[in-house]
């Protein structure tokens, strides 16, 4: 097999077709560039949904990964390990909160959240037992396990997966009215993302989380941001929430929690709420591990000596402001924070996807009439600069 289309029928052979991906495959990557099996060279404006924040095998978090897969790899949760308490204290520093626990991939972090967030309602709240309820917002984007498409919504992602769990109250995204509107005394938390990225990068208006954080704190009830995709950079902060000058109860987080090395997340919230959890309530046989904790230190230490975040946002406002000076009809709108940006057209993304690909700039598709660009925050003006050419000439007129 030497091309793309012989990789691509083999794949199609033998795997769950739950995908439909850009016909494209890729076999090496280096910071912000990647190259397919037949040797072109592409700029990566997608970095595997934000988890490559850091960049294509970063050489920092590789060495660390490859340090700590010679010493102890696995121990589980039933005995110690010497790498994850310095992991979630990092976690614990950056965050400013008391407490961290960690899982692997970002569905996984979500679950947690939820399930702390019932049994602090049921344990502190003193609400009646199995009345739970926590709000979240229509266009959500949490994961793919059946207990969060099952609050989705969008079709496709609940079509033949019922039934679900109950328990899940769906508002309007950027409405603090419906929000105020939705809380009873059975509500134990409101699950929002400070951007919705998979909804097509929906950025709410000023003082939307500033509002929503006063609401759940008169109302007694968790502000839980879910910052999988957002958070660690992307938005020209280390959190998008830091915007709005506030913090939540719990914040979810992944993605480049470990650099695209390995699925790495995490809930991190004080302790007054993450002391509901007592042994044998929760748990993952990797969570922590010491892989995936050096791996993730390595990544969280790239983003804050890098200042990835501050170069998100110089880079971000550059990239968004030329972005908005093309010339076409079918473009609705650039939106966007820092480098998680967005393209509205007023017909299907897709063939403007596959356009850009030929030229040599990945990009995707989200929500079918946006296409999306998130590079690696390490990418430079020189590269957007390169990237805006080969925009230019799919998009402009």
């Amino acid at each position: 097999m030497k091309t793309n289309k012989d990789y691509i029928e083999f794949t199609d052979r033998f795997s769950a077709q739950n995908y439909h991906p850009l016909p494209v495959v890729l076999t090496r990557g280096k910071g912000v560039w990647v190259w397919d099996v037949e040797g072109k060279k592409y700029l990566d404006m997608l970095s595997g949904y934000s988890a490559l924040n850091q960049g294509h095998c970063h050489p920092r978090i590789a060495r660390a990964m490859n340090e700590q897969a010679k010493r102890l790899t696995l121990t589980s949760r039933a005995f110690h390990n010497d790498t994850m308490a310095p992991f979630l204290e990092k976690i614990c520093t950056l965050t400013g909160f008391e407490k961290a626990l960690p899982m692997n991939a970002g569905a996984e972090a979500v679950e947690t959240a939820i399930k702390v967030a019932r049994k602090w309602g049921y344990t502190k709240k003193k609400i009646k037992d199995n009345t739970a309820e926590i709000i979240v917002c229509e266009n959500n984007f949490h994961g793919r396990t059946t207990t969060v498409v099952g609050f989705s919504s969008e079709a496709q992602y609940r079509a033949g997966f019922g039934p679900f769990t109950p328990g899940f109250k769906i508002i309007p995204y950027d409405d603090t009215h419906a929000l105020e509107k939705a809380v009873n005394k059975n509500t134990v938390a409101f699950m929002v993302e400070p951007i919705q990225g998979e909804g097509g990068v929906i950025v709410p208006h000023d003082g939307y989380l500033r509002q929503c954080r006063d609401i759940c704190r008169r109302h007694n009830i968790l502000l839980v941001l879910d910052e999988i995709q957002t958070g660690l950079g992307r938005t020209g902060r280390l959190f998008a929430y830091e915007y709005e000058d506030i913090r939540p109860d719990i914040l979810i987080i992944g993605k480049a929690l470990s650099g695209g090395f390995y699925p790495v997340s995490a809930i991190a919230c004080d302790d007054a709420i993450m002391s509901v959890i007592k042994p044998g309530d929760h748990g993952s046989t990797f969570g922590g591990n010491p892989l995936a904790s050096r791996i993730g230190m390595a990544a969280l230490d790239v983003i804050v000596e890098e200042n990835l975040a501050r170069r998100a946002f110089e880079t971000g406002e550059w990239f968004m402001a030329e972005l908005r000076k093309i010339n076409n009809p079918r473009i609705c709108e650039v939106r966007g924070k820092g480098l998680l940006i967005g393209i509205e057209l007023n017909e299907k993304a897709r063939p403007y996807c596959e356009e850009l690909m030929a030229l040599g700039v990945l990009a995707k598709e989200t929500h079918d009439m946006v296409v999306r660009f998130a590079p690696p925050l390490v990418i430079g003006r020189k590269e957007l600069q390169w990237a805006l050419e080969r925009i230019h000439r799919v998009l402009g007129v």
